[in-house]
């Protein structure tokens, strides 16, 4: 039930307000890795390159990424925690999973780490280069005319 002193927002809205609260593209990059890795392991024999060690590690190495990509995703706060381990998984990827799922999952699964890894929570949302400069302006006209008012004052 939502509280009765919120209003109503769409779920549009309280989708993008939970996103801005994790490092969604992070999380969602690994999980999309570790998927892509699991779907070139189902590969006809032909198109694989390399089984792995009895095919166990081929398959637990990206199941582990989709898992840490959906724990960083829904456990934000040891996101430093699982982005190491998913970099870790990723790159040992490469030598059980079809080099990395043909190096695409082995990039997302990298760039995910990274990003989760990098992600800051307390930080201010950007402000666009336009919306500074109309700041800067503004604060320029202000000074300018508290030296005239100033000046005005003096003589």
């Amino acid at each position: 039930m939502a509280a009765p002193d919120r209003a109503h927002r769409g779920p549009r809205l309280a989708f993008r307000g939970w996103r801005a609260r994790r490092p969604f593209w992070g999380g969602l990059l690994l999980a999309l890795g570790g998927a892509e890795i699991l779907l070139t392991e189902k590969a006809s024999l032909k198109v694989v390159l390399h089984i792995g060690m009895q095919g166990l590690a081929g398959y637990l190495l990206p199941t582990l990424m989709v898992l840490l990509g959906l724990l960083i995703l829904f456990n934000p706060s040891q996101r430093l925690f699982y982005s190491i381990t998913g970099m870790l998984l990723s790159l040992g990827s490469w030598l059980t999973s079809n080099l990395g799922g043909f190096f695409i999952g082995l990039l997302l699964g990298a760039v995910g780490s990274c990003l989760a890894f990098g992600w800051l929570p307390d930080q201010e949302p950007r402000v666009s280069r336009r919306k500074r400069r109309r700041q800067a302006r503004a604060a320029a006209r202000a000074l300018a005319s508290e030296r005239t008012e100033g000046m005005e004052r003096a003589a």
